[in-house]
């Protein structure tokens, strides 16, 4: 056997006894392990990898095991795994609505801390949740098959290109599937809310075929590839990073409005180890973590040029307020009226 085999053998193999089923990565402590970190997370890891090593250079003695799940099924295993052993000792997802009704439903411990503290009202909520970046949720599309001249600048534009003669997005558009995404549908009742054409806007993309999915990833994608033409209502940063790459995609924050989802953390009441998901926490709050959000996991900080904002960000964003008004359309009865009308919209018989 060549030197050069043996030694990819011998890496295979420390690979594989570090893996574990799933979408879930082990990050081994670096140095002697003190403390292990079990974190239940909707962003990619390839995204949060980044920040889980520059952590660990500052306590290298903490192994951080992170299993991504999407925000839907984040929440559900959790009411169902928290009385087994190991649960999650830190929560952080994109889904707003449903971190608040885990912290509502009494399920989230308080955590104070000097970093915790300088966060803007807007972005916490009763101590138990916290936004760790704000996402503004943007329109994406292909530079290379929608001429610039008719990229929308605002929904009403949207409204009169879905509207066009020519259709030029018939079966070449796309946004979240609300059934499936929480994310979704919890951007799709922000809009409900906020926008005067939000109705018609759902019933122009369902005459035009809209293409639904459950992940910004593959929406993503598709809109990359050429197969759609533009997406909906997605998550900004997770389009600006594969720009960064060369993909051919625009991104347009609408000028009526832009809104702004905050990813946020808590530290959940079963956490074995809640001490170190609060040292965590605090680190994703401070200068140093939101840097390394910022410039290596290419999200968008709540801290911004080492000091926090004053909590209004700038432009036509809008931030979701983190707190009990998100919980409104949590009800059973509100939501399955809400699905049932969006469905009927989007989705019209053919």
């Amino acid at each position: 056997m060549s030197r050069l085999l043996a030694a990819l053998l011998l890496l295979l193999s420390a690979l594989a006894a570090h893996a574990e089923p799933g979408d879930v990565q082990r990050f081994p402590a670096t140095g002697p392990a003190t403390a292990a970190l079990r974190i239940h997370g909707s962003t990619d890891i390839e995204v949060f990898a980044v920040v889980i090593a520059d952590y660990q250079r500052l306590h290298p003695g903490t192994e951080v095991i992170y299993e991504d799940i999407i925000t839907q099924d984040l929440h559900a295993r959790y009411l169902g795994e928290r009385t087994r052993v190991p649960s999650a000792d830190l929560l952080i997802s994109s889904g707003m609505d449903l971190q608040a009704k885990l912290v509502n439903d009494g399920h989230a411990l308080v955590h104070r801390s000097a970093q915790a503290d300088t966060l803007p009202a807007w972005s916490k909520w009763r101590n138990e949740a916290f936004g760790i970046s704000y996402e503004p949720v943007a329109i994406v599309y292909n530079t290379r098959t929608l001429p610039a001249s008719r990229v929308p600048r605002t929904r009403r534009q949207l409204l009169d290109l879905l509207r066009a003669p020519d259709a030029p997005l018939r079966g070449r558009v796309g946004t979240y599937d609300i059934n499936r995404s929480s994310v979704g549908y919890l951007l799709a009742t922000q809009d409900a809310q906020r926008g005067s054409i939000a109705g018609a806007l759902l019933g122009a993309l369902g005459d035009n075929r809209v293409v639904l999915e459950e992940r910004t990833g593959v929406l993503l994608d598709k809109v990359s590839s050429g197969e759609l033409s533009l997406v909906y209502n997605v998550l900004g940063s997770y389009a600006q990073a594969r720009i960064d790459d060369g993909q051919p995609l625009g991104i347009v924050e609408p000028e009526d409005y832009t809104l702004v989802m905050l990813r946020t953390a808590l530290i959940p009441r079963t956490a074995r180890n809640s001490a170190e998901a609060g040292r965590f926490l605090d680190y994703l709050l401070s200068p140093r973590g939101q840097q390394v959000l910022s410039r290596e996991a290419r999200l968008m900080p709540i801290v911004r040029g080492g000091g926090i904002g004053n909590g209004s960000p700038e432009r036509s964003l809008r931030p979701i307020q983190l707190g009990p008004g998100l919980l409104v359309y949590l009800d059973a009865l509100k939501r399955r009226q809400f699905l049932d009308a969006w469905n009927s919209s989007v989705r019209p018989a053919r």
